[in-house]
C-alpha cells in the first residue's frame, strides 16, 4: 500500500503515521507539508517515512507531482485553521486542495480520503468554515472516483500545537488560568487517536464511503474539560472567569502582539456559539473503541516521548 498525505506534518498527520508505521511497517507513505520546523521534527520521530517540505498551492516544479503517481490512497489533511491573513485560508484551503485534485486525477491513487470538519455544519460563518466547505464542494465535483469525507469534531491528542495542547501549556506556565463566560459551553472533543483508527479502517476496508460526521461520544462543558487538562499540569492554577466581550477584547490584544496566535476571536465565537453535533455510531461503522475522555487526557499530556514535544506555529 502506497499513501500520500498532503498537509502530513500536523495533529492528525503525526498521530496518523504513528499509528501505521506500527500496525502496518510495510506501507510507503509520503508526507507533503510546507512547514519546515514540523517536517524536521517529523523526520527524526519517523525514520521511514518520505517527508517533503514544500508548499501545496504552489504545484510548479514541485517533487511530489512525480511521486504519487504509483500511489494507491490519498489522505488529504492539508488546512488553515487560524490566521491573522484573511488569504491564508483561501491559499490554504482550497487552492491547495484544486493542485492536489489535479494531481491525484492523472496518477493511479483511486482512493480519497478527505478530513473536513465538523465546522461546515456549524452556525458559524467565518473565514475557515467558508473555506471548508468550498474545499469539499471542490472534492465532490472534481473526484469522481472512490471518496470518504471525514467531519471531526475539536480534536486533542500528541501532536497538538493549538487547541487544547496550547491551554494545557498555557496551565504548565501561568498561575492564572481564563475562562471566557462561565464555561459552561458544550464541547465534544475528539481523541485524535481514535480518530486516526478511523482513518485506518477506511484505508484497509475499501467498502466505506460517504460521508461521515465523526463527533467525540462524550459531552462535556468546557469548564470541566479544563479542569481535567488542569488535573494534568505541572501547575495548579487558579481558573478566573471573565465576561466574553473582556476576554474578546484580550484576544484581540493578543493577536497584535502574537505573529499566529493560537486561540482568535473567530474560534472564542465558535467556542460560545452553542453547537452541538450528531452523534452516529462510529465505533461500530468502523470498528474502533472509543477511548474514555478521562483516559485520552492522560495518554496525552502523561505520555513520556510525546506529550513534552512542540509543534511550532
Amino acid at each position: 500500500m502506497k499513501i500520500f498525505i498532503p498537509g502530513g506534518a500536523g495533529l492528525v498527520g503525526l498521530n496518523l503515521i504513528y499509528l501505521l508505521s506500527k500496525s502496518h511497517p510495510e506501507w510507503e507513505i509520503l508526507v507533503v507539508d510546507k512547514n519546515k520546523s514540523s517536517i524536521n521534527i517529523a523526520k527524526k520521530l519517523f525514520k521511514r517515512v518520505n517527508f517533503i517540505c514544500e508548499d501545496l498551492s504552489n504545484s510548479k516544479n514541485s517533487k511530489w507531482l512525480g511521486m504519487i503517481k504509483n500511489f494507491n490512497v490519498c489522505i488529504m489533511l492539508q488546512a488553515e485553521i487560524g490566521n491573522k491573513d484573511p488569504y491564508q485560508f483561501e491559499k490554504n484551503n482550497v487552492l491547495t486542495t484544486k493542485n492536489i485534485l489535479e494531481a491525484i486525477n492523472k496518477s493511479n491513487i483511486n482512493r480519497l480520503i478527505h478530513v473536513s470538519s465538523s465546522v461546515v455544519n456549524s452556525v458559524c460563518d467565518d473565514l475557515y468554515t467558508q473555506t471548508k466547505f468550498r474545499q469539499e464542494e471542490l472534492i465532490k465535483k472534481n473526484w469522481g472516483k472512490n471518496l470518504i469525507i471525514l467531519r471531526p469534531t475539536l480534536m486533542f491528542g500528541w501532536f497538538d500545537r493549538k487547541h487544547l495542547g496550547w491551554l494545557q501549556k498555557f496551565m504548565n506556565r501561568f498561575p492564572l488560568f481564563p475562562i471566557p463566560g462561565k464555561g459552561k459551553f458544550i464541547r465534544q472533543p475528539l481523541f485524535v487517536k481514535d480518530f486516526c483508527k478511523i482513518i485506518q479502517s477506511c484505508i484497509i476496508n475499501q467498502e466505506i464511503i460517504g460521508e461521515f460526521d465523526i463527533t467525540g461520544l462524550q459531552r462535556i462543558t468546557y469548564i470541566k474539560l479544563m479542569k481535567i487538562i488542569r488535573s494534568t499540569s505541572k501547575n495548579n492554577p487558579i481558573f478566573i472567569n471573565l465576561p466574553i466581550p473582556v476576554f474578546s477584547f484580550l484576544l484581540q490584544v493578543w493577536a497584535v502582539i502574537a505573529r499566529r496566535p493560537a486561540f482568535t476571536v473567530s474560534q472564542l465565537e465558535a467556542l460560545t456559539a452553542g453547537d452541538e453535533f450528531e452523534l452516529i455510531n462510529w465505533p461500530k461503522i468502523f470498528s474502533v473503541k472509543p477511548t474514555d475522555i478521562d483516559e485520552a487526557i492522560k495518554i496525552t499530556y502523561c505520555n513520556s516521548i510525546f506529550s513534552d514535544i512542540d509543534l511550532p506555529f
